[in-house]
Protein backbone atom coordinates (compact mmCIF):
# COMPACT_ATOMS: atom_id res chain seq x y z
CA UNK A 1 0.00 0.00 0.00
CA UNK A 2 1.18 3.43 -1.00
CA UNK A 3 0.81 6.54 1.28
CA UNK A 4 0.52 9.92 -0.41
CA UNK A 5 -0.02 13.20 1.01
CA UNK A 6 -1.13 16.27 -0.87
CA UNK A 7 -1.00 19.48 0.49
CA UNK A 8 -3.87 21.98 -1.14
CA UNK A 9 -5.70 18.99 -2.55
CA UNK A 10 -9.26 19.91 -2.13
CA UNK A 11 -9.47 21.04 -5.47
CA UNK A 12 -7.27 22.20 -8.60
CA UNK A 13 -4.35 20.19 -9.55
CA UNK A 14 -4.01 19.57 -5.86
CA UNK A 15 -7.19 17.45 -6.29
CA UNK A 16 -6.73 15.94 -10.15
CA UNK A 17 -3.68 14.65 -8.58
CA UNK A 18 -5.18 12.81 -5.75
CA UNK A 19 -7.34 11.62 -7.66
CA UNK A 20 -4.47 10.10 -10.57
CA UNK A 21 -2.97 8.92 -7.37
CA UNK A 22 -6.11 7.32 -6.38
CA UNK A 23 -6.43 5.38 -10.00
CA UNK A 24 -2.87 4.09 -9.10
CA UNK A 25 -3.53 1.87 -6.15
CA UNK A 26 -2.74 4.73 -3.48
CA UNK A 27 -4.19 5.67 0.01
CA UNK A 28 -4.36 9.54 -0.51
CA UNK A 29 -4.10 11.92 2.41
CA UNK A 30 -6.36 15.11 1.34
CA UNK A 31 -4.48 17.71 3.11
CA UNK A 32 -7.02 20.96 2.98
CA UNK A 33 -7.03 23.96 5.55
CA UNK A 34 -10.52 24.54 5.20
CA UNK A 35 -12.31 21.03 6.97
CA UNK A 36 -15.76 21.63 4.76
CA UNK A 37 -14.28 21.79 1.53
CA UNK A 38 -11.38 18.88 2.68
CA UNK A 39 -14.33 16.48 3.66
CA UNK A 40 -15.64 17.35 0.34
CA UNK A 41 -13.33 16.49 -1.79
CA UNK A 42 -12.40 13.25 -0.25
CA UNK A 43 -15.87 12.19 -0.22
CA UNK A 44 -16.32 13.36 -3.57
CA UNK A 45 -13.33 11.04 -4.69
CA UNK A 46 -14.13 8.06 -2.36
CA UNK A 47 -17.46 7.99 -4.45
CA UNK A 48 -15.75 6.89 -7.02
CA UNK A 49 -14.10 4.56 -5.45
CA UNK A 50 -10.58 5.87 -4.29
CA UNK A 51 -8.73 5.37 -0.57
CA UNK A 52 -8.98 8.99 0.62
CA UNK A 53 -8.77 10.30 4.04
CA UNK A 54 -9.15 13.93 4.80
CA UNK A 55 -6.38 15.36 6.66
CA UNK A 56 -6.71 18.49 8.43
CA UNK A 57 -3.46 20.53 7.32
CA UNK A 58 -3.06 24.56 7.20
CA UNK A 59 0.68 24.47 6.05
CA UNK A 60 1.14 27.68 7.90
CA UNK A 61 0.50 26.72 11.39
CA UNK A 62 2.87 24.58 12.92
CA UNK A 63 0.65 23.22 15.11
CA UNK A 64 -1.33 21.81 12.40
CA UNK A 65 1.71 20.42 10.36
CA UNK A 66 2.60 19.03 13.63
CA UNK A 67 -0.57 17.26 14.30
CA UNK A 68 -0.77 16.17 10.91
CA UNK A 69 2.56 14.28 10.76
CA UNK A 70 1.35 12.65 14.43
CA UNK A 71 -1.56 11.79 13.05
CA UNK A 72 0.10 9.82 9.37
CA UNK A 73 2.90 8.61 12.09
CA UNK A 74 0.17 6.15 14.37
CA UNK A 75 -2.44 5.45 10.98
CA UNK A 76 0.45 4.53 9.07
CA UNK A 77 3.82 4.51 10.63
CA UNK A 78 5.52 6.04 7.42
CA UNK A 79 4.89 8.18 4.58
CA UNK A 80 5.49 7.34 0.32
CA UNK A 81 4.63 10.23 -1.02
CA UNK A 82 4.52 13.69 -0.26
CA UNK A 83 3.46 16.20 -2.40
CA UNK A 84 4.00 20.02 -1.52
CA UNK A 85 1.22 21.38 -3.75
CA UNK A 86 -0.22 24.24 -1.64
CA UNK A 87 0.31 28.13 -2.91
CA UNK A 88 -1.37 31.04 -3.28
CA UNK A 89 -0.38 33.41 -6.44
CA UNK A 90 -0.71 36.56 -4.06
CA UNK A 91 -2.25 40.28 -4.25
CA UNK A 92 -0.89 42.73 -7.27
CA UNK A 93 -0.13 46.24 -5.14
CA UNK A 94 -0.70 49.02 -7.26
CA UNK A 95 -0.28 48.45 -11.19
CA UNK A 96 1.48 44.82 -10.16
CA UNK A 97 5.07 45.99 -10.92
CA UNK A 98 7.97 44.95 -9.08
CA UNK A 99 8.77 48.52 -7.56
CA UNK A 100 5.13 48.70 -6.55
CA UNK A 101 5.63 45.56 -4.47
CA UNK A 102 5.44 46.05 -0.71
CA UNK A 103 7.57 43.69 1.54
CA UNK A 104 4.07 42.64 3.26
CA UNK A 105 2.74 40.94 0.12
CA UNK A 106 5.81 39.26 -0.54
CA UNK A 107 6.36 37.90 2.66
CA UNK A 108 2.70 36.87 2.31
CA UNK A 109 3.25 34.72 -0.47
CA UNK A 110 6.99 33.56 0.43
CA UNK A 111 5.06 31.90 4.16
CA UNK A 112 2.73 29.65 1.83
CA UNK A 113 4.74 29.08 -1.26
CA UNK A 114 8.30 28.82 0.29
CA UNK A 115 8.57 28.69 3.88
CA UNK A 116 5.17 26.54 4.22
CA UNK A 117 6.53 23.10 1.92
CA UNK A 118 9.88 23.20 4.05
CA UNK A 119 8.04 23.09 7.07
CA UNK A 120 5.55 20.58 5.85
CA UNK A 121 8.86 18.32 4.58
CA UNK A 122 11.10 18.70 7.75
CA UNK A 123 7.67 17.25 9.96
CA UNK A 124 7.52 14.63 7.48
CA UNK A 125 10.48 13.12 6.83
CA UNK A 126 11.08 10.93 9.56
CA UNK A 127 8.49 9.14 7.66
CA UNK A 128 9.23 9.24 4.51
CA UNK A 129 12.40 7.92 5.31
CA UNK A 130 10.60 4.72 7.08
CA UNK A 131 9.25 3.78 3.08
CA UNK A 132 11.32 1.82 0.84
CA UNK A 133 11.65 4.21 -1.69
CA UNK A 134 9.86 7.79 -1.07
CA UNK A 135 8.99 10.25 -3.22
CA UNK A 136 8.74 14.28 -3.00
CA UNK A 137 7.24 16.87 -5.71
CA UNK A 138 7.04 20.28 -5.17
CA UNK A 139 4.35 22.26 -7.67
CA UNK A 140 6.52 24.77 -8.58
CA UNK A 141 5.63 26.47 -11.96
CA UNK A 142 7.45 27.50 -15.03
CA UNK A 143 7.14 31.70 -14.10
CA UNK A 144 10.05 30.61 -11.88
CA UNK A 145 12.65 29.67 -14.28
CA UNK A 146 15.34 32.25 -14.56
CA UNK A 147 16.35 31.34 -17.73
CA UNK A 148 12.36 31.33 -19.20
CA UNK A 149 11.69 34.57 -17.76
CA UNK A 150 15.06 36.35 -19.57
CA UNK A 151 14.30 34.89 -23.28
CA UNK A 152 12.69 37.71 -24.66
CA UNK A 153 11.48 35.50 -27.45
CA UNK A 154 9.75 33.11 -25.13
CA UNK A 155 6.45 33.10 -24.11
CA UNK A 156 7.09 34.61 -20.21
CA UNK A 157 9.23 37.43 -21.16
CA UNK A 158 5.84 39.93 -20.90
CA UNK A 159 5.76 39.09 -17.12
CA UNK A 160 7.54 41.17 -14.46
CA UNK A 161 5.33 40.60 -11.46
CA UNK A 162 7.89 39.64 -8.71
CA UNK A 163 5.39 37.78 -5.86
CA UNK A 164 4.41 34.09 -7.59
CA UNK A 165 7.46 34.01 -9.66
CA UNK A 166 10.09 34.51 -7.18
CA UNK A 167 8.20 32.35 -5.04
CA UNK A 168 8.55 29.82 -7.13
CA UNK A 169 12.12 29.53 -8.24
CA UNK A 170 12.91 29.71 -4.29
CA UNK A 171 10.72 26.27 -4.14
CA UNK A 172 12.77 24.94 -7.14
CA UNK A 173 16.14 25.63 -5.42
CA UNK A 174 14.35 24.11 -2.29
CA UNK A 175 13.95 21.07 -4.65
CA UNK A 176 17.35 20.52 -5.59
CA UNK A 177 18.99 20.85 -2.20
CA UNK A 178 17.03 19.07 -0.36
CA UNK A 179 17.61 16.24 -3.91
CA UNK A 180 21.22 17.02 -2.81
CA UNK A 181 21.17 16.36 0.90
CA UNK A 182 19.38 12.60 0.43
CA UNK A 183 21.00 11.55 -2.58
CA UNK A 184 22.82 8.64 -0.36
CA UNK A 185 19.04 7.32 -0.10
CA UNK A 186 16.44 5.84 -2.01
CA UNK A 187 14.01 9.13 -1.54
CA UNK A 188 13.73 11.20 -4.86
CA UNK A 189 12.83 15.42 -4.59
CA UNK A 190 11.85 16.65 -7.70
CA UNK A 191 10.07 20.35 -8.61
CA UNK A 192 7.19 19.55 -11.20
CA UNK A 193 5.93 22.40 -13.81
CA UNK A 194 2.13 21.55 -14.26
CA UNK A 195 1.79 24.28 -17.38
CA UNK A 196 -0.62 27.19 -17.60
CA UNK A 197 -3.73 25.70 -16.16
CA UNK A 198 -7.60 26.75 -16.06
CA UNK A 199 -8.09 26.50 -12.29
CA UNK A 200 -9.37 28.73 -9.42
CA UNK A 201 -5.98 30.17 -8.68
CA UNK A 202 -5.97 31.94 -12.37
CA UNK A 203 -9.54 32.85 -12.65
CA UNK A 204 -9.72 29.95 -15.30
CA UNK A 205 -7.77 31.29 -17.67
CA UNK A 206 -5.29 28.67 -18.51
CA UNK A 207 -5.24 26.56 -21.50
CA UNK A 208 -4.28 22.85 -19.82
CA UNK A 209 -6.72 21.35 -17.83
CA UNK A 210 -6.51 20.95 -14.16
CA UNK A 211 -6.06 16.91 -15.29
CA UNK A 212 -3.45 17.92 -17.44
CA UNK A 213 -1.59 19.63 -14.67
CA UNK A 214 -1.80 16.85 -12.56
CA UNK A 215 -0.06 14.46 -14.93
CA UNK A 216 3.76 15.67 -15.10
CA UNK A 217 3.01 15.97 -10.63
CA UNK A 218 1.92 12.23 -10.76
CA UNK A 219 4.59 11.10 -13.08
CA UNK A 220 7.53 12.28 -10.60
CA UNK A 221 5.64 10.82 -7.95
CA UNK A 222 5.72 7.52 -9.25
CA UNK A 223 8.97 7.37 -10.59
CA UNK A 224 10.93 4.18 -10.53
CA UNK A 225 14.03 3.47 -8.65
CA UNK A 226 16.40 4.71 -12.01
CA UNK A 227 13.97 7.57 -12.21
CA UNK A 228 15.90 11.59 -11.85
CA UNK A 229 16.20 13.33 -8.61
CA UNK A 230 16.91 16.95 -8.37
CA UNK A 231 15.27 17.66 -11.60
CA UNK A 232 13.11 20.74 -12.50
CA UNK A 233 10.42 18.27 -15.09
CA UNK A 234 7.29 19.07 -16.61
CA UNK A 235 4.88 20.92 -19.28
CA UNK A 236 7.36 22.75 -21.60
CA UNK A 237 5.82 25.79 -23.06
CA UNK A 238 6.95 27.16 -26.08
CA UNK A 239 9.67 24.20 -26.72
CA UNK A 240 10.94 24.17 -29.91
CA UNK A 241 11.83 20.45 -30.03
CA UNK A 242 8.01 19.76 -29.46
CA UNK A 243 8.39 17.36 -26.42
CA UNK A 244 5.64 18.03 -24.63
CA UNK A 245 7.19 17.06 -21.46
CA UNK A 246 10.74 17.08 -19.73
CA UNK A 247 13.18 18.91 -18.19
CA UNK A 248 13.16 22.53 -18.06
CA UNK A 249 15.76 24.91 -17.78
CA UNK A 250 16.62 26.78 -13.97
Amino acid sequence: MTIALITGANKGIGFETARQLAERGATVLIGARDPHRGRAATEKLAAEGADTRFVQLDVTDAGSIAAAADRIDSEFGRLDILVNNAGIPGRLDGDGAPSSTSPDTLREVFETNVFAPVAVTNAVLPLLRRADAARIVNTSSEVGSMTMAADPAGPLWPMAALTYPTSKTALTMITLMYAKELRDTAIKVNAANPGYCATDFNGNTGFRTAAQGAEPVVHLATLPADGPTGQFWGYRWGAEDGAEYGPLPW
